[in-house]
């Protein structure tokens, strides 16, 4: 049911503005860009309690909460990591706000305890987003964001004695933590303002090496780009610690690769010792292992689907590079060594396929896995035999695999049992054409014995960016809203990475429209094959899938009813000057570029182009410590597209506290909150009078 009431709290606007080549682009809402100030503390404040008034008077949502608690209140494992003679793993008994981390002497034994994150706060707002074993098994290494924050804390527990230690390794982002003797590499920023530390431009991404026991002060520079401050650098360590693996980045995609060898660290100084191998960022190597000096890496050079290639490390020479494992038509996602052969986890028509490789005799073997689901957090080494997977589908969450590589033995050893009826529903790929001709996938999951009468609430779900594949996932809301006579529908649009960089590349600068037809065409296909109709489909993205959903309603409001634009990057003019923005600049392009980028990215920018008319009814959502798609994204679009609604339809924005970018460290109390006010406010909007509740 829609609200007629329009008196949304005042925003007041200012006269300013930027020129751009010339053209004076006006930002009227510019203050609420401030992170620290008190008017748009008293504006959140506001926005929130009109936000919070408005779900008050659904008399559904408390009972769809109490059924959305029902359905995530099932027990949560990640695949199993080997370290020593134990098996550690994150397990989530249900409801516990923060998984926490358990170790198992045989994979079926008895949980004991390592480490509770829910031990650092009392609302669960504290999480561990990386971690990482010591090579002598005795020391685990865990970073600290606090309320979803992109910072992250390091600290050191003692496995043994479950104490941890004096080290305290601060203001560390975008980093691993790769263990090298008694320490360990990892990246950091420097101290930002206390007053911006969530908004300012994230430069001057250093390597450095901390021994245990010492100081953060005292910790070792290994590398830094002073005449580069955007590049981002990380670093792995080699599994026999022959060799650090360090990789500068510009952007999201594409690095450079340096080799140290680790003989030298002790009289190491930034650069010293270390062999450049590729100094451009055209293309993408990830480190898989090594076999003594030969390393291998995943990568999309000479391959848009990607393959694996061994360098040698006395002659890293393009020209002696070897390839392991060719390109396929289909993209090759991920891959680990283990027990000296390959397990590749490949994308196949946007759903995964699992195929061993020996190159010792050249033979594959596929694995046959249930299902069309996406397998992900492949764990192995190449000196164990074991490797561990999750496999998750629209109606199932992550079922935990054992796979042996010698004798190609698949094991279930984790089958989440969640309060639901998976049978009733089917889950079919159909296609469709964009606006251009192009044959686009998607994924439609709904119950069995759906009439296709044009009526059926249905929830469409995009991406469409930054090389990222959306492949089958399991979420409790969209079981809810299956559950309840809705159809839930996930394109894999351009701009994505389910069919190599070709089609990644057909989604972005100057392509970057493709992703929004593809997206709208999906829509209209729903409609025209009467799954459903305007009045009754919801649209909803998250980041770049968030930028997605406002460009959509921009352009086309007249084709959905609800839109949920969450954490999306909205102000395609200034992306690039806040954190890490900068770094999206290989898939956006930036208003600094060109003007014709400069015209390309104003005709686009949900922020820039919402004109008076009739908008379908939207609620916007972000978080006040999300410092990656800062929120002022989302408060600036809140308060303009709330100034040019013409209709009924409600705008609201919803700001969490001590939350960040999307789900990520986010409490499960909090995301259920998240999942009820999505499913009230897409029901209640179409007016569903079907709802049971």
């Amino acid at each position: 049911m829609t609200n007629s009431n329009s008196n949304y709290p005042i925003s007041k606007t200012e006269l300013t503005s930027d020129k751009y080549f010339g053209t004076e682009i006006a930002d009227p809402y510019r203050w609420l860009e401030e992170e620290n100030g008190e008017q748009i503390k008293t504006w959140i404040t506001q926005q929130n309690d009109y936000t919070k008034n408005y779900f008050d008077a659904i008399p559904e949502l408390a009972a769809i909460k109490t059924r959305l608690t029902e359905i995530f209140n099932y027990e949560k494992l990640t695949p199993p990591e080997r370290v020593g003679d134990k098996y550690y793993c994150w397990k989530n008994s249900g409801l516990q706000n923060q998984s926490v981390l358990v170790a198992r002497a045989e994979l079926d034994s008895q949980d004991e305890m390592i480490l509770d994150p829910n031990q650092f706060s009392v609302d669960g707002t504290i999480s561990v987003k990386i971690f990482s074993f010591s090579k002598n098994n005795r020391y685990l290494a865990f970073g600290l964001s606090d309320s979803g924050s992109d910072w992250n804390t390091i600290q050191v527990m003692d496995l043994a004695t479950k104490k941890l230690l004096d080290d305290k390794i601060e203001w560390v982002k975008f980093s691993q933590i790769a263990w090298f003797q008694d320490g360990f590499f990892y990246s950091r920023y420097p101290k930002p303002n206390p007053d911006s530390e969530l908004s300012e431009l994230n430069t001057s991404h250093s390597l450095y090496y901390h021994i245990l026991g010492d100081t953060q002060e005292h910790d070792q520079l290994i590398y830094q780009d002073k005449l580069k401050p955007k590049r981002c650098v990380t670093a792995a360590v080699s599994e026999d610690q022959k060799y650090l693996i360090i990789a500068p980045s510009e952007s999201t995609s594409g690095n450079a690769l340096l080799f140290g060898d680790l003989s030298q660290l002790g009289s190491a100084k930034n650069q010293t010792n270390m062999v450049e191998v590729v100094s451009s960022f055209e293309n993408d190597f990830d480190f898989l292992g090594n076999e003594g000096g030969i390393l291998y890496f995943l990568t999309n050079w000479q391959a848009p689907n990607n393959q694996i290639i061994a360098i040698d490390a006395t002659k890293v020479e393009q020209q002696n590079w070897q390839t392991v494992i060719p390109p396929k038509t289909q993209k090759l996602a991920s891959a680990v060594m283990s027990a000296g052969r390959f397990v590749c986890n490949y994308i196949e028509n946007a759903h995964s396929e699992l195929i061993i490789y020996d190159p010792k005799i050249n033979s594959t073997q596929k694995i046959e896995i249930e299902a069309l689901g996406e397998i992900h957090t492949l764990t192995g080494k190449n000196s164990q035999k074991e490797i561990f997977f999750g496999f998750s589908s629209f109606v199932a969450p992550a079922i935990i695999y054992k796979l042996e590589a010698l004798t190609l033995d698949l094991q279930v050893i984790a089958r989440p049992k969640v309060n639901f009826d998976s049978e009733s529903f089917e889950t079919k790929q159909i296609f469709y054409k964009s606006k251009d001709g192009t044959q686009i996938p998607m994924f439609v999951t709904h119950k069995k014995g759906l009439v296709l009468d044009g009526q059926n609430p249905t929830w469409l779900y995009g991406y469409g960016g930054f090389n990222i594949s959306i492949l089958p996932f399991f979420s409790p809301t969209m079981i809810y809203f299956l559950e309840h006579g809705g159809v839930f529908c996930v394109p894999n649009i351009r701009g994505g990475g389910e069919f190599g960089e070709a089609w990644h590349l057909g989604g972005t600068k100057f392509n970057k429209q493709n992703a929004f037809d593809d997206f709208i065409a999906a829509a209209e296909s729903l409609i025209a094959q009467k799954y459903t109709n305007p009045k009754k489909l919801a649209i909803e993205g998250g980041s770049n899938g968030g930028l997605l959903v406002g460009a959509c309603l921009t352009q086309r409001p007249d084709l959905f009813q609800v839109c949920l634009p969450v954490v999306g990057v909205m102000d395609m003019l200034k992306y690039h000057k806040f954190t890490i923005g900068w770094a999206w600049a290989t898939d956006y392009g930036t208003s600094e570029d060109s003007v014709e980028m400069f015209s390309y990215l104003f005709g686009y920018s949900p922020l820039h182009n919402c004109k008076p008319t009739n908008y379908p009814a939207v609620l916007i959502m972000t978080a006040d410590h999300d410092d990656r798609v800062v929120p002022a994204h989302s408060l600036k679009f809140a308060a303009t597209l709330q100034k040019a609604q013409l209709g009924k339809n409600p705008i609201l924005i919803r700001v969490d506290t001590k939350a960040g970018h999307g789900t990520g460290g986010k409490p499960i109390q909090a995301r259920i909150s998240d999942s009820a006010h999505k499913v009230a406010f897409a029901l209640h909007n179409m007016e569903q009078s079907q709802i049971k509740v």
